[in-house]
């Protein structure tokens, strides 16, 4: 049998409707997972039947996290030219809490990265401009989704390190929020040559890994970006 994996969708309030890019569920079925697209709900009492239910958690890209839920007010100084979605931040923080509480492993990636430090009691940067470093790199990048643009240093003895081997890799990149605090029983597991944090783990869950950058995408060209999803799986 193979594992059942939840995906997190977006949400648009305007024609009431949820999507999902397709590279989320092609790489969960290419590692050996069973791909269930979970919608936004308000009934919070369901959550328990989604553990129940599922093997694991991926928590998808998407929108900021509204910062309300890391203690902050939202801040001006950068164009975010896309709505927050507080029903979506209140499920996914709920079930990835409700994952975390029954230590069932979850995958975040970008938006999923940023929400699982929130979850957890960590916080953000709500513009990557108010990081402070000498060095600015590009965090948006221009070139193809599918093409990576920068290289990110991975951490020595984390799971992500373990998965490649290598001290460095280079990844696409696609976000303008980042891991300010990170939360408590967590560790960066990568970081870019800024100083931005891009990826992070659970030193107490058997498998609860972040990384800000889109794998996703970037198996559509490069077959070694299967390693993450296929421990993830594994690890389900």
């Amino acid at each position: 049998m193979r594992p059942v994996i939840g995906i997190s969708c977006s949400q648009n309030k305007a024609d009431k409707s949820f999507y999902l890019w397709e590279a989320y569920v092609r790489a969960i079925n290419y590692a050996k997972g069973i791909p269930v697209i979970l919608p936004v709900i308000e009934e919070h009492g369901l959550i328990e039947q989604y553990v129940k239910m599922l093997d694991g958690l991926l928590l998808s890209g998407g929108v900021d996290i509204d910062s309300v839920n890391y203690g902050e007010e939202p801040l001006t100084g950068f164009t975010r030219g896309w709505p927050i979605t507080p029903e979506r931040d209140q499920f996914e923080i709920a079930l990835t809490r409700a994952f975390m509480q029954a230590d069932k492993p979850v995958l975040g990636i970008c938006r999923g990265h940023q929400l699982i430090n929130v979850a957890a009691g960590g916080s953000l940067y709500q513009d990557v401009s108010f990081q402070e470093s000498a060095l600015k790199l590009c965090h948006f990048q221009e070139a193809p989704w599918s093409h990576p643009t920068h290289k990110v240093e991975l951490v020595t003895g984390t799971k992500l390190y373990d998965m490649y081997n290598q001290s460095s890799i280079r990844v696409n990149s696609m976000h303008h929020q980042v891991v300010k605090h990170i939360a408590p029983g967590y560790a960066a597991n990568a970081t870019a040559a800024d100083n931005i944090i891009e990826g992070i783990e659970s030193t107490r869950n058997k498998f609860i890994v972040g990384v800000q950058w889109h794998p996703e995408l970037l198996l559509e060209k490069d077959n070694n970006w299967i390693k993450l999803f296929s421990s993830f799986v594994e690890a389900c």
